[in-house]
């Protein structure tokens, strides 16, 4: 993305229930030295965010992703004329020990890396950054981000059995349930394992994330309304989404065109085969 420059300084706050999540741009001068008590995880946006971090002078350029380890000293400038845009997410420890269950959290000494994984994983929590996140969608995507943070770290996990039962449990409940507000506590309560190891042991077994699986299953069901002759947002929500961008959004993210091209499409591909026959 290239550099654009603002008028003003401006920030945006968009926290949820667990997390703190903002967007900014500044000109020049951004933060003083400071630390947090939370992973401070990020990605540039436009021009160049410079920060001096453990002894070293950071500079992030647009697609990099930020890794701040929690109560390490850091600041914030542009490193250039242009001003710097960016988007970050501040996780809390414990919310990532939930997940790692008394593993030593992963520290990237760096500050910045270009790793792909890491990118998806961050944009999966920051990419909506007006709109809610389900409770579902949030967990999921920080176990994601959990997992490639460890990859990069090089942390070693210990290998576990994979419970097939739970999982299928899971999936059943899922698939019952596709249009409603499903979270892990409620498949938790289902399969009686803990939600991080069935998280896991589903990605294994089914080769997806049980939110992921949700969302196609709830996309299915969207697409089958829109067949029907039902508007977007009527099948938004009987299909479960929270509104109309909500679909839109995951609709594109699984299918790699909105739902209106793909609406003009099968009208196409309809009107075609019928005069054809």
């Amino acid at each position: 993305m290239s550099a654009a420059t603002y008028e003003h300084d401006w920030f945006i706050h968009s926290p949820t229930p667990r997390l703190e999540r903002i967007e900014a741009y500044f000109g020049s001068h951004a933060y003083d030295p400071h630390r947090h008590d939370t992973y401070a995880i990020g990605v540039t946006l436009a021009g160049v965010q410079s920060f001096h971090y453990r002894g070293s002078h950071r500079h992030s350029l647009p697609g990099r992703t930020i890794v701040i380890h929690p109560d390490e000293v850091h600041d914030g400038h542009a490193g250039d004329i242009h001003g710097f845009r960016y988007r970050m997410v501040y996780v809390p420890p414990t919310v990532f020990q939930d997940m790692l269950g008394g593993q030593p959290l992963p520290f990237l000494p760096g500050g910045i890396t270009t790793d792909a994984r890491m990118a998806e994983s961050v944009l999966r929590l920051l990419r909506p950054i007006d709109d809610a996140l389900e409770s579902f969608e949030e967990d999921d995507a920080l176990f994601d981000l959990i997992r490639a943070m460890n990859a990069l770290a090089g942390t070693q996990t210990k290998p576990r059995r994979v419970d097939a039962v739970s999982a299928q449990r899971a999936r059943a409940f899922i698939d019952d349930s596709p249009q409603g507000r499903i979270t892990l506590d409620q498949i938790e309560a289902v399969t009686g394992q803990n939600r991080w190891r069935l998280s896991r042991d589903f990605r294994v077994l089914f080769g997806t994330s049980p939110y992921r699986y949700l969302t196609m299953r709830r996309l299915e069901r969207c697409k089958r309304s829109l067949d029907a002759g039902d508007g977007l947002a009527d099948a938004s929500l009987a299909a479960g989404f929270a509104d109309q961008s909500h679909m839109t959004r995951q609709f594109r993210d699984a299918y790699g065109i909105s739902p209106g091209r793909w609406l003009k499409l099968t009208a196409q591909a309809t009107g075609q085969s019928r005069e054809r026959g």
